[in-house]
Formats: C-alpha cells, sequence, structure tokens
C-alpha cells in the first residue's frame, strides 16, 4: 500500500527540464557564435604560428595566418576579432614611438585582414604596455605612470589605428579620461564610425599572467599596476568608471576580468543599458583548458557554461579565447 505523503505538488519545475527540445524551449539566456569576439596574437615572420605554452591550444601568428584566422572566424559566424601584437624587444622603447607606427604589427594586420575578409570586424588594443621598456600601459616618470602625457601617446596610438581601418578601438590603459580625448581626436581626423569598446572596469587581477606571456610582456614589467587598474575590493567604483566613458564617448564598455566580477556585469547591464562586454582573460582560459588536459573536468561542458554565465550576468559579448572552439561546438 502506498504512504500518505501528503497533497500533490501543483508546481513541477521538473516539467521544464524533462527533455532537450522543452529545456531549449524556456531557456532564458542563450549562447552563439556572434556572442564572442575572439582575441588573436599577431607576431613578425611569414608563415608563422608560435604555440604559447602558458596557453594551450593559442598561438602566435604572422600577419598572412591572422589573415586565414580571420577568414575562419567569419565562415564559424564569428563577428569580430581583437588584434595583440608580440612586439621584438627593439621596438620596445621609453617613448613608446613604435604604438603609432603606421606600419607596426597591428595597423599591418587590420590592412591585410580589411582587405582579405571586409565584412569580419576588427578591435585593437589601445595601450602602450606592447611598446614600452617598463611593461607599463603608460609613461614612467620618477617611479609615476603619469596620467596625461601618456594620453596624448594613446591618441596618437588610436588615430593610426583608425587610419589603419579598424572599426572598434579597446582602450585597455585606465588613464583618467583618455575616452574624451579619443573620442575627440577621432571625430577631428573625420573618424566619427569608428566605436570605442572602453576597458571601463579593468582590475588589477593575478588572471593576466598568460597574457603577458603571450605579448612578450612578462619579464619587461617593473613594479605592478595598482595605481590604475582597479582594486578587486571595490564594486561601486566600477559604475563610476563606467558612468564616466560613457558619458566622454564610450559606444561600449567591458569589464575585465570576466568570470571572477559577473556582478560587476550585473550592476554595470542594470545600471546602464549600455552595449556590456566581459573579458574572459588568459588565466580563465588557461585554468579551463589546464584541468581538461588532465581529465579533471569536461572541457567543452566547462567552456559552454562558463561562456553562458557571462549571458546570464546580462553581457551582450564575451572576448574568448574559446571563440572558435565554442563556435564549431555549436555547430
Amino acid at each position: 500500500m502506498r504512504p500518505t505523503l501528503g497533497p500533490t505538488p501543483i508546481t513541477r519545475l521538473r516539467r521544464t527540464r524533462q527533455s532537450p527540445a522543452i529545456r531549449a524551449l524556456v531557456a532564458e539566456n542563450t549562447l552563439s557564435a556572434a556572442d564572442m569576439i575572439w582575441p588573436v596574437f599577431v607576431r613578425e615572420g611569414e608563415n608563422v604560428e608560435e604555440p604559447v605554452p602558458s596557453m594551450p591550444g593559442v598561438v602566435r601568428r604572422s600577419v598572412d595566418r591572422v589573415v586565414e584566422a580571420a577568414r575562419e572566424a567569419a565562415d564559424l559566424g564569428i563577428p569580430a576579432i581583437c588584434l595583440f601584437p608580440y612586439t621584438d624587444a627593439a621596438n620596445r622603447t621609453e617613448d613608446c614611438a613604435e604604438a603609432w607606427n603606421p606600419e607596426n604589427l597591428s595597423n599591418r594586420a587590420t590592412r591585410a585582414i580589411k582587405k582579405a575578409v571586409p565584412d569580419i570586424a576588427i578591435m585593437t588594443d589601445v595601450a602602450l604596455d606592447p611598446y614600452s621598456d617598463t611593461g607599463h600601459d603608460g609613461f614612467v616618470r620618477d617611479g609615476e605612470i603619469v596620467n596625461d602625457e601618456t594620453i596624448e601617446a594613446l591618441v596618437k596610438q588610436a588615430l593610426s589605428q583608425a587610419e589603419a581601418g579598424v572599426d572598434i578601438i579597446g582602450p585597455s590603459d585606465m588613464m583618467d579620461g583618455r575616452i574624451g580625448a579619443i573620442r575627440q581626436a577621432l571625430e577631428a581626423a573625420g573618424h566619427q564610425n569608428v566605436m570605442l569598446l572602453s576597458y571601463a572596469a579593468k582590475y588589477a587581477s593575478a588572471f593576466y599572467g598568460p597574457f603577458r606571456d603571450a605579448v612578450g610582456a612578462s619579464g619587461a614589467l617593473k613594479g605592478d599596476k595598482k595605481t590604475y587598474q582597479m582594486n578587486p575590493a571595490n564594486s561601486d567604483e566600477a559604475l563610476r568608471c563606467v558612468e564616466r566613458d560613457l558619458s566622454e564617448g564610450a559606444d561600449m564598455v567591458m569589464v575585465k576580468p570576466g568570470m571572477p566580477y559577473l556582478d560587476i556585469c550585473r550592476r554595470v547591464k542594470d545600471t546602464f543599458g549600455a552595449p556590456t562586454f566581459a573579458y574572459q582573460v588568459s588565466g580563465e582560459y588557461a585554468m579551463i583548458k589546464a584541468a581538461a588536459l588532465n581529465g579533471w573536468i569536461d572541457g567543452d561542458r566547462a567552456m559552454v557554461e562558463s561562456l553562458m554565465a557571462f549571458k546570464r550576468a546580462g553581457c551582450d559579448g564575451v572576448l574568448s579565447y574559446f571563440a572558435p572552439d565554442l563556435a564549431r561546438a555549436l555547430a
């Protein structure tokens, strides 16, 4: 005889979980290749793909191979790639002049991609660290990373990238006032349609290590970046940074890193409603990859789950090294 257990539940939430078709029908968020921006590392040479040891599956590519990567991204439905240069030591100088050289790696790659794959959007990085002999995002004077002098250089760098044909400029330096200065310079130079995706809330994080290996900056950095990148303890400050950058002309804003700062993503989206992105940074990628390679987790499931978290937190898109893997997995 069946024991009496009380009234039958009227609300059975498991009803909407009972099959893949029903789960898809009631899913609150979706994830696709169209949500991705793929960060790509470019280096000198020809026909070169050089593995980054701390980022399994990631390589530094010569310009010709970056063009192939852009074509692959377009074929996979990824709408944008973001270029990061691996600059030779000889071009890392105190004055950082390579940053606005029309023939630097980033600008050459931009022009080559635009010629071969004109429909893909190209994003570039604005900061001095790939070109500085100190590894800092700004000029260092008597031990201080100086703000206003750095902005003058960042404006020149941004203009050189706009002239090369980029669609999206990503200032990642965290200098105060750089968005307004870059926006005014772009307008004055006739580049009104170039977008700014501001690294508005970029934290002084331990998760950037593999990226610094990838761009050759690990040994160059003198000191830390805590005087210009945000304190991981702060949340309200992130909203102040985002509000300022939007008021100065940012079209989109970014939170970086990603998964440890999902609360910031949610607050930014809820507060401003602006296009909000997150960067799933190198350390996040490397942890998932390393655990998967050791057989500790299901790599593909962890990849999809981690990226879905950004959409659930309110992000419109994500910069992730997983972009092509995700596109292939979803296909």
